[in-house]
C-alpha cells in the first residue's frame, strides 16, 4: 500500500476515494516515530458535523465531531469513526486519538492531514495494535465559510467528506 522514497522522508500511499487509486505525498512532518510501520488503512465516507458558536461576539462554526463508516481495501464494511476522535472496528477494538500535527490538505476546499497519536484502546482486536494513525487524501468536510449568526446559535451543520485513514503499530 506504501513505497518508501528513498533518500526522503515522504511516503506515497495508494488512497481508494471512489474505488480509484490516487497516490498522494504525505509530508514529512506527517510522519509516525521510525519505529512504526502501516498496517492498516481504511477509508471514511460521512460526515463533519459542525455547530454555531459564538466567542467574544465572533460566531463561527465549530467541529461538533465525524461521523463515518469505514471501509477495508475490498470496500468492505470495517467499522465507523465519531467523536472522541474515535476509530471502532467491526470486532469491537476501539481506539481515541489526539491530533499530534496537522498540515492543510492539497485540496483546498478539504479538511487538513492529520497525524494522531492513540490515546487509549478498548477490546482486542485489529485495532489493539495501533500507535499512531494519518488522515490523508481528505474530500471535502470543511466548515462552512457563511451562515453562522445569532439567527442560527447552536445550529448544526453536516458536510460530507471523504478520508483514508492509516493505522501504524510497533514494528
Amino acid at each position: 500500500m506504501f513505497e518508501k522514497v528513498f533518500g526522503s522522508a515522504i511516503c506515497m500511499v495508494l488512497g481508494f476515494a471512489g474505488g480509484t487509486a490516487l497516490a498522494q505525498e504525505i509530508p514529512a512532518s506527517l510522519q509516525p516515530p521510525v519505529d512504526q510501520q502501516m498496517y492498516l488503512q481504511v477509508h471514511a465516507q460521512g460526515d463533519q458535523i459542525y455547530v454555531c458558536k459564538s466567542e467574544a461576539s465572533q460566531f463561527a462554526w465549530a467541529l461538533k465531531a465525524p461521523e463515518a463508516q469505514l471501509t477495508d481495501s475490498k470496500g468492505q464494511a470495517f467499522g465507523r469513526h465519531f467523536g472522541g476522535p474515535t476509530w471502532q472496528a467491526k470486532d469491537g477494538s476501539r481506539v481515541t486519538g489526539t491530533v499530534a500535527m496537522k498540515v492543510e490538505s492539497p485540496d483546498a476546499d478539504s479538511i487538513p492531514w492529520l497525524l494522531l497519536n492513540v490515546a487509549s484502546h478498548e477490546g482486542e482486536g485489529v485495532l489493539s495494535r495501533a500507535k499512531s494513525i494519518q488522515r490523508v487524501n481528505t474530500k471535502g468536510g470543511k466548515a462552512p465559510g457563511s451562515g453562522c449568526d445569532a439567527d442560527h446559535m447552536n445550529q448544526e451543520m453536516r458536510v460530507h467528506y471523504t478520508a483514508d485513514y492509516n493505522f501504524y503499530a510497533a514494528k
